[in-house]
C-alpha cells in the first residue's frame, strides 16, 4: 500500500482536485492510504482508499505540528509493513521536510517556486509575491526535498525543466493532469449566456492584471459582450475595483468544484491570461466541456491547446491579438463549436483520468529500493 501525503485534501485548489480525480479513477487492485488534514472535512469515500485524518488548522505552526505527527505515523506504518512507500505532493513544502528518510518517496511536483516566482522565464512577466529572502528560503526547502526523494512526477515538459534546474538527477516522468470526462460532459441545449469565461486563482502569476486589461478592451470594442470571472485570490481588490463597475462583467468569487460544470455549460469561449501553471486544470475542464480555449503561448499550454484545432495560442501580453481572436471565435460559433468538440476528443485520447491513473499507479512500483 502507498501512502499519499497531502494536508489540504478538502480544499478547492488544483492539487485537491487532482487527487480527487486520481482516487476516483483508481485502478482495480490498487490500495491507497490517504494521509490528510481534517480542516473543512467532508464525507468522501473511494474504493480501495483508506483515509486517515490528522488534526490541522490554517496556521503555519499547525502545519509543522501536523508534519511531525505524520512523520511518526509513516515510520510506524513502514516498520510494520503496512505501507511500502510515500507519494508526497507539493506545495506546501513543510511536510516534505519531515518525511522519514527510511521510506521511499515518489514526489509529485505540481509547481515549483522557481516557476511561481517568475524566475523560470528569462524576462520577468509578473511581480513575485515573495520577497528575496522568503523566496530563497522556499527554494532551499525545495532543494532539500529533491535530494531526499527517490523519483519525481511532473505534469508538463515545463515542470520537468524546472525540476532539472534544481539539480535533480534521479528518475522522472511526465504524467499530465487529467480530467474526468464522465463528470465534465457537455449539455446541448443549455442557454449560453456567458460569452467569455475566466476561471482560476485571482493572482498576478495567474495573469490577473492582463485579465483586467483584456476585459476592459473587450467591453470597449464589443459593448454587449458578457464576461464571467470565476475565482478568488490575493489580487481580488484590484480586480473588483477595475471590473466591478462594469455591467458586462460578473465576478463570482469562490465557487465550489461541484458547481463549475454549470459555468462551463453556459459559456462559449474559455480564456486565460495566466503566466504560470503546473498544468491548468480549468483549461482541461473547459475543453472537456467542449469549449475552445484562447490562452497565452506558454510551454505548459502547448501540451493542451493545438493552434487552430482546439483553440488559439497568443503571444504573452499581446492583448490586442487576444481580443481579436476572442471576437473572431464569438463571431463564428460553428467553428468554435467544432474546435470545442475536437478539444474534448483530444482529452479523451491523451488526458483522461481513466488512463492517467494507471500511469500514476505504475510509478509506485518503480521507486528504487532503499
Amino acid at each position: 500500500m502507498i501512502a499519499i501525503v497531502y494536508p489540504q485534501f478538502y480544499g478547492v485548489g488544483g492539487i485537491a482536485r487532482y487527487l480527487d480525480s486520481y482516487l476516483s479513477n483508481l485502478p482495480p487492485g490498487q490500495r491507497i492510504l490517504l494521509v490528510t488534514g481534517d480542516e473543512h472535512r467532508k464525507e468522501l469515500s473511494y474504493p480501495g482508499v483508506e483515509m486517515m485524518h490528522i488534526p490541522i488548522t490554517s496556521s503555519r505552526f499547525s502545519l509543522i505540528e501536523w508534519s511531525l505527527k505524520v512523520r511518526r505515523l509513516l515510520r510506524q506504518l513502514y516498520a510494520d509493513g503496512t505501507i511500502t512507500g510515500i507519494n508526497f505532493h507539493f506545495p506546501p513544502l513543510i511536510p516534505g521536510l519531515f518525511l522519514p528518510r527510511e521510506v521511499p518517496v515518489l514526489l509529485t511536483a505540481h509547481t515549483t517556486y522557481l516557476g511561481m516566482s517568475g524566475r523560470y522565464y528569462e524576462q520577468p512577466l509578473f511581480q513575485s509575491q515573495w520577497g528575496a529572502l522568503s523566496l530563497w528560503i522556499k527554494m532551499r526547502m525545495e532543494h532539500f526535498i529533491f535530494r531526499r526523494v527517490r523519483s519525481v512526477i511532473t505534469l508538463s515538459e515545463q515542470g520537468r525543466q524546472e525540476v532539472l534546474r534544481y539539480g535533480y538527477k534521479g528518475p522522472m516522468a511526465i504524467i499530465p493532469n487529467g480530467v474526468d470526462l464522465e463528470r465534465f460532459v457537455p449539455a446541448p441545449g443549455v442557454t449560453q449566456d456567458i460569452d467569455v469565461l475566466f476561471c482560476g486563482r485571482i493572482e498576478r502569476r495567474k495573469g490577473s492584471r492582463p485579465m483586467v486589461e483584456l476585459c476592459q478592451r473587450l467591453v470597449r470594442e464589443q459593448p454587449q459582450i458578457r464576461i464571467c470571472i470565476v475565482g478568488y485570490g490575493d489580487d481580488d481588490e484590484h480586480v473588483k475595483a477595475e471590473l466591478g463597475p462594469l455591467p458586462n462583467v460578473t465576478l463570482t468569487g469562490k465557487v465550489a468544484f461541484a458547481e463549475m460544470a454549470g459555468y462551463y455549460r453556459r459559456s462559449k469561449v474559455y480564456v486565460s491570461t495566466s503566466y504560470y501553471e503546473g498544468l491548468p486544470g480549468t483549461c482541461l475542464e473547459a475543453m472537456a466541456m467542449g469549449l475552445p480555449a484562447v490562452v497565452f503561448d506558454f510551454l505548459f499550454y502547448r501540451e493542451l491547446v493545438i493552434q487552430g484545432e482546439t483553440g488559439w495560442l497568443v503571444a504573452p501580453n499581446d492583448l490586442a491579438a487576444m481580443a481579436q481572436q476572442i471576437q473572431a471565435a464569438l463571431a463564428d460559433p460553428a467553428r468554435a463549436h467544432a474546435m470545442g468538440q475536437a478539444a474534448r476528443a483530444r482529452l479523451a485520447t491523451d488526458f483522461s483520468w481513466a488512463s492517467l491513473a494507471r500511469q500514476v499507479s505504475a510509478r509506485f512500483d518503480m521507486a528504487p529500493a532503499p
